[in-house]
């Protein structure tokens, strides 16, 4: 059930927003997330998306949850729920989304999502990085600005993941030295290439195909990174069609060898489920790791 403090804030922001009484008339909760509630909102003026937690459990997940889906639209490539508010009720933080209704997959479909993917990661900026921290999962993210992917990739993706690993007893000091030769080797391994804005958690669960028929990306983890970050966590579950794969390289080619990278830049999300679900992924690291 939807907390009271919450349906209450929602009315009054509509209310506000739309200059007319807005009522809620029902809510249905929607399964699926592992992380915060997440409801259905029926009111008087239209259908929600919402998603709530605790407002102490993590703090402004919400509000930067709004601006990743904010800068991510902006780019105009790929759709993106419509952010209507955040905000807190009471102990809660909630966000409040644009409904979107499960569509059937069109005729053409990984090739559409594998091409506007491209068009996607060909916002880029100065530095790797963003403007503010955010998360990935229920983990804090670190986004803070370097010149080069692979400093980055190492100061900001993996050692506080490995420290984490670390405190937890996750992981031994044996097995983190062990990252020393990969990280020798990275500047040799990974092309240099201008930061890409991407999503940052792009495995199958974080997209949806639209009533349109197209893909609608949810739950980002965005930043200006490298874009083979993302084709990399399409594989880590299964993977994508082929005809995306297909499609995003002729739209903008990956650098030759970007099959063998793949494994490389897992490593980051490998190590986010070492510290959420603890050492079963701790393997599939250590076999990576091995390989340098």
């Amino acid at each position: 059930m939807v907390p009271e403090t919450i349906k209450t804030g929602i009315e009054d922001r509509l209310t506000q927003e739309k200059g007319l009484p807005v009522k809620i008339k029902s809510t249905a909760s929607i399964g699926g997330g592992c992380i915060n509630n997440a409801s259905e909102i029926v009111t008087t003026s239209g259908r929600y998306f919402l998603k709530y937690n605790l407002a102490l459990k993590y703090p402004d997940m919400f509000e930067k949850e709004s601006l990743e889906l904010k800068l991510l639209a902006s780019a105009g490539n790929i759709r993106l729920p419509e952010v209507v508010f955040h905000s807190t009720a009471g102990e809660y933080a909630f966000l409040l989304l644009e409904m979107i209704e499960s569509g059937a997959g069109q005729p053409g479909f990984w090739t559409d999502f594998g091409s506007s993917l491209a068009a996607l990661h060909g916002h880029s900026a100065e530095m790797f990085g963003l403007d503010h921290d955010n998360y990935m999962g229920s983990l804090r993210q670190s986004n803070r600005f370097h010149p080069g992917w692979c400093d980055f990739f190492v100061a900001e993706r993996l050692e506080p993941q490995l420290k984490m690993a670390r405190d937890t007893g996750h992981i031994s000091i044996s097995a983190i030295k062990s990252f020393d030769n990969l990280y020798r080797k990275l500047p040799e391994l990974i092309p240099v290439e201008k930061p890409a804005l991407i999503h940052g958690d792009l495995w199958n669960g974080n997209f949806m195909v639209s009533e349109e028929g197209k893909a609608c990306l949810i739950d980002p983890a965005a930043y200006y990174g490298h874009r083979e970050s993302d084709i990399a966590m399409t594989k880590l579950f299964g993977g994508f069609s082929e005809d995306f794969y297909s499609a995003y390289n002729s739209a903008w080619p990956l650098e030759k060898g970007w099959q063998q990278r793949i494994d490389i830049l897992n490593l980051y999300p490998l190590l986010i489920h070492v510290n959420l679900f603890g050492i079963s992924y701790l393997r599939d690291v250590q076999n990576i790791v091995r390989q340098f």
